[in-house]
């Protein structure tokens, strides 16, 4: 069976366009020779997302092969840059800190690519003649479009999870001078009490050691995640946005739109 699916692999391979070769070839040996320096250097935290990496390269021809659709080459090039940039270059090389543009845009990205996946699925199924049901290009559109936010609130989900229980900070912290909260409100009539101008906030540990956020360079109140979801979800929302109008002309046109096609998957056979 995995030999049938690597020989299955090579003839994908082999029928792709030259610039998807050659970008998944440069963006492989890249991972590699990371692998081989984070070895050297005993990373093994590295190493371990490097060897991550080369698996998710591997999920487009993991997926043509299990629902026998294929990924345009347009879009094959932007996942594999896609993983590349949210593990290479944002995990192991910090762009997530040192760019903070850099998750917005990954963010942006995934809620258009998944809005185009969900498309796909549901238009492959649409022309399906064995399938007795026909949505409109509206319903299609809308259809994408909740594929892409159910999938980037999951996301969210892990994201959570991994904080909580792994003591991660994959959802990034920020700093507000104020506050807003009903926890503050002593008559317990569930208004909220705010406070202004925070500027030094000290934490009190359990064994009585003060930490001063403001020698880390924070002033103000720190939040925990909160606003970084919300943002992920909004630009989610616009990547999804973004995407739903060119699928609804795709189907309009029956799908001889050449822009929306690089994005949508395709049945094999087609």
């Amino acid at each position: 069976m995995l030999k049938g699916f690597f020989n299955q692999t090579k003839e994908q391979f082999r029928a792709k366009g030259k610039g998807a070769v050659a970008v998944y070839l440069v963006l492989r040996i890249l991972v590699i020779q990371a692998i081989v320096v984070s070895v050297f250097r005993r990373n093994w935290e590295n190493v371990f997302v490097c060897a991550l990496t080369l698996i998710l390269f591997l999920v487009p021809s993991i997926l043509e092969n299990k629902l026998k659709f294929d990924f345009p080459d347009t879009m094959e090039i932007i996942i594999i840059l896609f993983i590349f940039a949210a593990e290479i270059l944002g995990e192991m090389n910090s762009f997530y800190i040192r760019l903070h543009w850099w998750d917005t845009m990954l963010h942006t990205l995934n809620g258009f690519l998944c809005a185009a996946v969900g498309f796909g699925l549901v238009d492959i199924l649409n022309r399906n003649p064995k399938v007795k049901f026909q949505l409109s290009p509206i319903y299609l559109a809308v259809v994408a479009f909740c594929f892409s936010m159910t999938v980037g609130v999951l996301w969210e989900f892990f994201e959570f999870g991994a904080d909580q229980l792994v003591h991660t900070d994959m959802q990034k912290d920020s700093t507000y001078n104020y506050i807003s909260s009903t926890m503050l409100d002593e008559t317990k009539s569930n208004k909220a009490v705010k406070i202004k101008d925070i500027g030094h906030v000290i934490l009190v540990l359990e064994n009585g050691e003060q930490v001063d956020l403001f020698q880390y360079g924070i002033q103000g109140y720190l939040d925990v995640g909160i606003a970084d979801t919300m943002k992920d979800l909004f630009v989610n929302f616009v990547g999804a946005v973004v995407f739903a109008p060119i699928g609804y002309f795709y189907v309009q046109q029956w799908g001889k739109g050449k822009f929306a096609a690089r994005f949508i998957p395709r049945k094999f056979a087609e």
